[in-house]
């Protein structure tokens, strides 16, 4: 006899239209389908759908929608499986990662909820922005690691392990194998709580982020960039107006905008100390290797010393490696970095 579908949440209201109904299998969740249930819950068409959770197929072929489960990826039918033969399906924009539920739901849905988050129009070029970071930053993960795709490539184990990320996080909310409890209820009870992990920080982490600190600096770094010759003829000096985090945009940016030579040194003032920093760019966003390490002569000098080996007044400190040179006043961190571009 065929297991009865079991829900996680049937609410529905007299009052209106009665509520979407979103298939996922049953059984051990993960967070690929936890993600994608809690996603397609935020759109116009399923909101606050209800969850039934079965793997029987006359079940499934009535719902509105179904996920991670029935063996078809049919956007036009709402379906979004990824677990059938041939299946090879991808974000696109450059991405090679095949997709999970979470990352289907996220291709076809995302845009809508990421609007609705900054509320505005889903053509606003900050929702197509956000699109892509959020998917590279967060969403990529979950749909690798539900297809057993490795980070590197490489058939060395790993150093260390690592339970901490969110898929693993929860993974262990499956009921454990001694809980006495096994009933669909308590599966479904903790199905719950994965939807809300997995959810809480799409929203909050993930998208809230990009939105409230990555959209800002993004443009911070953008318009400091649009103003390099102001501050030095070479094009290679930046000043950024207020710090923010601008590693990372940096580098896409000046990809963006095709700026040839490349940027060397970003000037910026400590908010605390107020002193100035002339920080060398990275070979990467990651990276220690600076592209134009400040000269040779003052790495690990600090104050007067610092100031009569460089010629340059008020001088405070220039790290060891010479990626970051600090002064009293702009003018000194400016002339700091103008000294490195004339090695």
């Amino acid at each position: 006899m065929a297991t009865p579908p079991s829900r996680v949440s049937a609410s529905s209201s007299s009052a209106g239209p009665p509520l979407k109904r979103v298939g996922t299998h049953n059984g051990s969740f993960h967070c690929d389908e936890a993600l994608g249930c809690f996603m397609i819950r935020l759109t116009s068409k399923f909101s606050n759908a209800e969850i039934v959770r079965t793997r029987d197929l006359q079940v499934l072929e009535g719902l509105d929608a179904v996920l991670d489960v029935g063996g078809v990826y049919d956007p036009s039918r709402d379906r979004y499986d990824h677990h059938q033969k041939g299946f090879g399906e991808v974000f696109g924009h450059g991405f090679s990662t095949k997709l999970s539920s979470g990352g289907l739901v996220y291709k076809h849905f995302g845009k809508e909820i990421i609007a609705k988050e900054l509320q505005v129009d889903e053509n606003h070029p900050d929702v197509h922005r956000l699109y892509l970071a959020v998917y590279k930053s967060f969403v990529e993960a979950i749909d690798a690691v539900d297809n057993g795709i490795s980070q590197y490539d490489t058939d060395q184990p790993p150093r260390y392990v690592n339970h901490t990320h969110l898929s693993a996080r929860v993974a262990k909310l499956n009921p454990d194998w001694i809980d006495p409890d096994q009933s669909s209820e308590k599966e479904n009870e903790m199905f719950q709580q994965a939807m809300s992990l997995a959810g809480g920080e799409f929203l909050d982490v993930s998208v809230g982020y990009h939105a409230k600190s990555w959209l800002p600096a993004r443009s911070i770094v953008m318009e400091c960039l649009e103003a390099r010759y102001g501050i030095d003829s070479s094009g290679e000096i930046v000043l950024l107006k207020q710090f923010c985090p601008w590693k990372l945009h940096l580098f896409e940016l000046e990809e963006e905008m095709k700026i040839e030579p490349s940027i060397k040194y970003v000037l910026y003032q400590d908010n605390r100390s107020k002193d100035w920093l002339a920080q060398a760019v990275g070979v990467a966003p990651n990276s220690f290797e600076s592209c134009k390490a400040l000269p040779a002569p003052w790495h690990g000098l600090t104050d007067d010393e610092l100031s009569k080996e460089s010629g340059i007044p008020g001088c405070k400190f220039c790290h060891a490696s010479g990626f970051l040179g600090v002064n009293h006043t702009y003018e000194g961190a400016l002339a700091m970095a103008r000294a490195g571009l004339k090695l």
